[in-house]
């Protein structure tokens, strides 16, 4: 079509130039006084203008027609890029399994923590505060070892405070903080969460 096109382009140069041609030819009749080769040449010329009129109107057509086309083939790239990204993203639904897939995880993952916490708190009840803290103690210097802060050695190393009595009066206040930590997450725990049966 753009080969035709261009085709059309240059035959309406062509006629272009005849017109042009036959005008001169129509001047030079009528200086030499013959009327009729000149009246000729200007109805050769008027043939000419209608046949390039109907060139532009082609040209046009054509033009339009390969417009369209293209658009059609932009609108089938369109398609069909539409047609694979839906392919992928019922891929990506068949692999989840669907809501009901993630909604049903969902409460299993709700429900294992319910149950964690209830362990938790069963476990929390009957242990005496000196165990719980010696639990947190522990928690701390595992934290501290995963983290990459080395403990010393309290087993191998012991350091004797300076008094007896600064060294029990401080864990003494770390035992009642925790303590009444743990008493308020116990207070507030049972309000904010209802319990699953």
């Amino acid at each position: 079509m753009k080969n035709q096109r261009d085709k059309l382009h240059q035959y309406q140069k062509r006629i272009s130039v005849i017109t042009d041609r036959e005008t001169e030819i129509a001047k030079e009749c009528l200086i030499r006084g013959d009327r009729s080769k000149a009246l000729l040449a200007l109805r050769r010329k008027r043939f000419q203008e209608s046949l390039l009129a109907k060139t532009d109107a082609q040209l046009e057509t054509l033009e339009q027609l390969t417009s369209n086309v293209e658009f059609a083939l932009v609108q089938k790239d369109v398609l069909y890029g539409l047609q694979q990204g839906t392919a992928v993203l019922k891929q990506i639904h068949t692999e989840i399994g669907g809501i009901e897939h993630v909604e049903k995880l969902m409460g299993e993952n709700e429900e294992a923590r319910a149950y964690q916490r209830e362990i938790s708190e069963m476990l929390g009840a009957n242990m005496s505060n000196l165990d719980e803290d010696e639990v947190e103690d522990e928690l701390e210097a595992l934290e501290r070892q995963i983290q990459g802060v080395k403990l010393p050695d309290t087993a191998s190393y012991p350091t004797a405070p300076d008094t007896p009595l600064e060294v029990k009066v401080d864990n003494d206040i770390r035992r009642k903080a925790r303590a009444r930590q743990r008493a308020k997450e116990r207070n507030q725990a049972p309000a904010a969460e209802p319990m699953l049966a």
